[in-house]
């Protein structure tokens, strides 16, 4: 019974690997997902201040204007 214990030991090994790469690969994906999320949040952020900027730019040179 050793060769079938070995091969049953083996699937088992085998399993457990295939287990580990889905569950990193999983990860991974996961993690450029997060990182694609915050890399928009961080644009809109910036966009939002420029606008700001801009917006108030404009209303200083109305003030001076005057």
């Amino acid at each position: 019974m050793g060769i079938v214990d070995d091969a049953k030991d083996a699937l088992d090994a085998t399993g457990k690997r295939i287990g580990r790469a889905v569950d990193d690969a999983r990860d991974t994906v996961e993690d450029r997902v997060e990182e694609g999320k915050a890399d928009a949040k961080v644009k809109q952020a910036e966009a939002e201040r420029d606008a700001t900027k801009a917006k108030n730019d404009y209303k200083n040179e109305l003030r001076n204007d005057t």
